[in-house]
């Protein structure tokens, strides 16, 4: 199993890190193998903050992902849909154990010189 590293905006870090949005949203499906998500927190914070296991991937039309998701998605309706307009397909990673690091990481950590765009996969441990 291999891990992928997300960028993710600070402000929906935060909400993954009080267990209010349990649901990562995205335009693309990820490999079946990959088990953990580690977190990029993007600017201004830019730093590798914690990681999370993925329970679930639910993919679907986009109003079917929204309903089964809506109560932990962590974000609104009205962010939702804009963030898939024009899309037909949705993506969710439903996620679990989240663990913060003690010490937040530098990509360099990760042997990563630039933050990925949307996501990267990893297969480097972290420690």
């Amino acid at each position: 199993m291999c891990k992928i590293l997300l960028s993710i905006n600070p402000e929906h870090v935060n909400n993954i890190l009080l267990g209010t949005k349990q649901y990562e949203f995205r335009k693309v499906q990820i490999r079946e193998d990959v088990s953990k998500i580690i977190i990029y927190s993007t600017a201004p914070v830019m730093q590798v903050v914690a990681e999370a296991k993925i329970d679930e991937i639910i993919t679907g039309d986009i109003l079917d992902v929204w309903r089964l998701t809506k109560t932990h998605a962590g974000i609104s309706y009205k962010f939702y849909r804009r963030y898939y307009k024009g899309k037909k397909k949705a993506v969710a990673y439903k996620i679990s154990e989240v663990v913060q690091y003690p010490e937040p990481r530098t990509l360099m950590d990760l042997g990563i010189s630039h933050p990925p765009q949307s996501f990267r996969y990893v297969d480097t441990p972290i420690v």
